[in-house]
Protein backbone atom coordinates (compact mmCIF):
# COMPACT_ATOMS: atom_id res chain seq x y z
CA UNK A 1 0.00 0.00 0.00
CA UNK A 2 2.51 2.26 1.08
CA UNK A 3 4.44 1.48 -2.13
CA UNK A 4 1.71 2.34 -4.46
CA UNK A 5 1.03 5.75 -2.83
CA UNK A 6 4.26 6.43 -3.79
CA UNK A 7 3.79 5.71 -6.77
CA UNK A 8 0.85 7.76 -7.13
CA UNK A 9 2.38 10.54 -5.92
CA UNK A 10 5.03 10.33 -8.57
CA UNK A 11 2.66 9.95 -11.48
CA UNK A 12 0.92 12.84 -10.07
CA UNK A 13 3.87 14.74 -9.82
CA UNK A 14 4.55 14.35 -13.32
CA UNK A 15 0.73 15.36 -14.53
CA UNK A 16 0.63 18.24 -12.39
CA UNK A 17 1.58 20.85 -14.57
CA UNK A 18 4.54 23.51 -13.68
CA UNK A 19 5.13 27.20 -15.05
CA UNK A 20 8.49 28.52 -14.11
CA UNK A 21 8.89 32.32 -14.62
CA UNK A 22 12.27 34.11 -15.16
CA UNK A 23 12.59 37.66 -14.35
CA UNK A 24 14.27 40.52 -16.29
CA UNK A 25 18.15 41.67 -15.85
CA UNK A 26 17.99 44.01 -12.64
CA UNK A 27 14.57 42.38 -11.67
CA UNK A 28 13.53 40.14 -8.43
CA UNK A 29 10.77 37.83 -8.37
CA UNK A 30 8.52 40.56 -6.50
CA UNK A 31 8.87 43.20 -9.82
CA UNK A 32 7.17 44.25 -12.43
CA UNK A 33 3.93 41.43 -13.26
CA UNK A 34 5.58 38.18 -11.98
CA UNK A 35 3.39 38.06 -8.47
CA UNK A 36 0.53 38.96 -10.55
CA UNK A 37 0.84 36.05 -12.61
CA UNK A 38 2.07 33.80 -10.45
CA UNK A 39 -1.38 34.57 -8.74
CA UNK A 40 -3.60 34.58 -11.84
CA UNK A 41 -2.26 31.25 -12.68
CA UNK A 42 -2.18 29.42 -9.29
CA UNK A 43 -6.11 30.09 -8.75
CA UNK A 44 -6.20 27.99 -12.49
CA UNK A 45 -4.58 25.32 -10.16
CA UNK A 46 -1.06 25.34 -11.74
CA UNK A 47 2.24 24.97 -9.77
CA UNK A 48 4.22 28.50 -10.24
CA UNK A 49 7.80 29.25 -8.77
CA UNK A 50 9.47 32.77 -9.70
CA UNK A 51 12.99 31.85 -8.92
CA UNK A 52 15.63 34.79 -7.71
CA UNK A 53 17.92 34.34 -10.64
CA UNK A 54 21.59 35.14 -9.26
CA UNK A 55 23.65 38.49 -10.03
CA UNK A 56 20.67 39.98 -11.31
CA UNK A 57 22.51 43.20 -12.12
CA UNK A 58 25.40 41.67 -13.57
CA UNK A 59 23.83 38.64 -15.29
CA UNK A 60 25.90 35.35 -17.00
CA UNK A 61 24.85 33.01 -19.00
CA UNK A 62 26.32 29.85 -17.60
CA UNK A 63 25.39 31.12 -13.83
CA UNK A 64 21.74 31.28 -15.46
CA UNK A 65 20.98 28.22 -17.24
CA UNK A 66 23.12 26.21 -14.23
CA UNK A 67 20.77 27.79 -11.58
CA UNK A 68 17.70 27.29 -13.76
CA UNK A 69 18.53 23.92 -14.32
CA UNK A 70 18.53 23.46 -10.87
CA UNK A 71 15.46 25.26 -10.47
CA UNK A 72 13.74 23.75 -12.95
CA UNK A 73 14.36 19.90 -11.70
CA UNK A 74 12.87 17.42 -13.65
CA UNK A 75 11.48 18.68 -17.02
CA UNK A 76 8.81 17.03 -19.41
CA UNK A 77 5.77 18.14 -20.85
CA UNK A 78 4.27 19.61 -18.25
CA UNK A 79 6.63 22.02 -17.72
CA UNK A 80 6.00 25.33 -19.29
CA UNK A 81 8.34 28.86 -18.92
CA UNK A 82 7.48 32.21 -18.80
CA UNK A 83 10.81 34.82 -19.75
CA UNK A 84 11.24 38.08 -19.00
CA UNK A 85 13.62 40.08 -21.27
CA UNK A 86 17.29 38.04 -20.81
CA UNK A 87 14.79 35.73 -18.59
CA UNK A 88 14.17 34.51 -22.22
CA UNK A 89 17.34 33.84 -23.16
CA UNK A 90 18.25 31.77 -20.28
CA UNK A 91 15.07 29.74 -20.60
CA UNK A 92 15.87 29.03 -24.62
CA UNK A 93 19.92 28.09 -23.47
CA UNK A 94 18.38 25.93 -21.06
CA UNK A 95 16.26 23.89 -23.47
CA UNK A 96 18.99 23.43 -26.04
CA UNK A 97 20.70 21.41 -23.43
CA UNK A 98 18.28 18.71 -22.73
CA UNK A 99 18.80 15.64 -23.01
CA UNK A 100 17.47 14.55 -27.04
CA UNK A 101 14.67 12.56 -25.54
CA UNK A 102 13.12 15.66 -23.04
CA UNK A 103 10.66 17.80 -24.55
CA UNK A 104 8.96 20.61 -22.30
CA UNK A 105 5.03 21.68 -22.55
CA UNK A 106 6.17 25.20 -24.30
CA UNK A 107 7.37 29.20 -23.15
CA UNK A 108 5.75 32.72 -23.17
CA UNK A 109 8.64 35.02 -24.06
CA UNK A 110 8.10 38.52 -23.09
CA UNK A 111 10.68 41.41 -24.79
CA UNK A 112 12.93 38.71 -25.73
CA UNK A 113 15.87 39.21 -27.30
CA UNK A 114 18.73 38.17 -29.66
CA UNK A 115 20.15 41.86 -30.20
CA UNK A 116 19.69 45.16 -28.42
CA UNK A 117 19.26 48.87 -30.20
CA UNK A 118 22.09 50.62 -30.68
CA UNK A 119 21.45 53.09 -27.98
CA UNK A 120 20.96 50.66 -25.12
CA UNK A 121 24.70 49.51 -26.15
CA UNK A 122 25.89 52.66 -26.22
CA UNK A 123 26.67 52.10 -22.14
CA UNK A 124 29.70 50.49 -21.59
CA UNK A 125 28.85 48.49 -18.67
CA UNK A 126 25.42 47.62 -20.26
CA UNK A 127 27.25 46.74 -23.46
CA UNK A 128 30.06 44.78 -21.25
CA UNK A 129 27.09 42.04 -19.81
CA UNK A 130 24.89 42.27 -22.49
CA UNK A 131 27.56 41.06 -25.20
CA UNK A 132 28.24 37.69 -24.18
CA UNK A 133 24.89 37.25 -24.19
CA UNK A 134 24.73 38.54 -28.12
CA UNK A 135 27.72 36.64 -29.12
CA UNK A 136 27.02 33.23 -27.61
CA UNK A 137 25.00 31.77 -30.58
CA UNK A 138 21.24 29.94 -29.55
CA UNK A 139 20.85 26.83 -31.16
CA UNK A 140 17.53 27.33 -32.52
CA UNK A 141 17.59 23.84 -34.28
CA UNK A 142 18.18 22.04 -30.84
CA UNK A 143 15.38 24.02 -29.24
CA UNK A 144 12.51 23.07 -31.50
CA UNK A 145 13.16 19.02 -30.81
CA UNK A 146 12.49 19.78 -27.26
CA UNK A 147 9.39 22.33 -27.82
CA UNK A 148 7.04 23.45 -30.32
CA UNK A 149 4.37 25.91 -28.56
CA UNK A 150 6.16 29.54 -28.48
CA UNK A 151 4.63 32.50 -27.71
CA UNK A 152 6.99 35.94 -27.84
CA UNK A 153 4.87 39.18 -26.66
CA UNK A 154 6.74 42.33 -27.76
CA UNK A 155 5.89 45.99 -27.20
CA UNK A 156 5.63 48.45 -30.23
CA UNK A 157 7.67 50.98 -28.36
CA UNK A 158 10.13 49.08 -26.40
CA UNK A 159 13.35 51.37 -25.51
CA UNK A 160 15.43 48.47 -26.00
CA UNK A 161 14.54 45.86 -27.63
CA UNK A 162 14.08 46.29 -31.30
CA UNK A 163 10.82 45.69 -33.32
CA UNK A 164 13.02 43.42 -36.01
CA UNK A 165 13.29 40.85 -32.58
CA UNK A 166 9.66 39.54 -33.42
CA UNK A 167 10.60 38.51 -36.89
CA UNK A 168 13.61 36.00 -35.66
CA UNK A 169 11.40 34.36 -32.97
CA UNK A 170 8.92 34.25 -35.74
CA UNK A 171 11.05 33.27 -38.07
CA UNK A 172 13.42 30.80 -36.10
CA UNK A 173 11.08 29.21 -33.33
CA UNK A 174 7.84 29.29 -35.67
CA UNK A 175 6.63 31.64 -32.29
CA UNK A 176 3.14 33.05 -32.07
CA UNK A 177 3.82 36.81 -32.01
CA UNK A 178 1.80 39.88 -30.11
CA UNK A 179 2.49 43.07 -30.19
CA UNK A 180 1.61 45.23 -27.22
CA UNK A 181 0.43 48.96 -27.61
CA UNK A 182 3.22 51.64 -26.02
CA UNK A 183 3.97 48.96 -23.15
CA UNK A 184 7.62 49.84 -23.54
CA UNK A 185 9.53 46.74 -21.81
CA UNK A 186 6.94 45.58 -19.98
CA UNK A 187 8.08 46.80 -16.54
CA UNK A 188 6.33 48.11 -13.70
CA UNK A 189 8.55 51.22 -14.63
CA UNK A 190 6.60 51.38 -17.36
CA UNK A 191 3.44 50.77 -15.42
CA UNK A 192 3.06 47.42 -16.25
CA UNK A 193 1.96 45.22 -13.41
CA UNK A 194 -0.51 43.21 -15.07
CA UNK A 195 -0.67 42.33 -18.64
CA UNK A 196 -3.50 39.96 -19.62
CA UNK A 197 -1.64 39.15 -22.97
CA UNK A 198 0.73 36.70 -20.99
CA UNK A 199 -2.00 35.05 -18.52
CA UNK A 200 -4.03 33.96 -21.98
CA UNK A 201 -0.79 33.14 -24.00
CA UNK A 202 0.37 30.76 -20.72
CA UNK A 203 -3.80 29.36 -20.25
CA UNK A 204 -3.86 28.57 -23.99
CA UNK A 205 -0.46 26.99 -24.03
CA UNK A 206 -1.35 24.62 -21.40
Amino acid sequence: MLQQKSLDRKGWCKMAKHVFIIHRWDGTPESDWYPWLKRELEQEGLNVKIPAMPDTDKPKIEKWVHFLEEQAGEINQNTFFVGHSIGCQAILRLIQKLPDDEKIGGAVLVAGWTNLNEETLEDESTRRIAMPWIETPILWKKILMHAKKFTAIFSDNDPYVPMTESGIFKEKLGANIIIENKKGHMTEEDGITELPSILESVLKMV
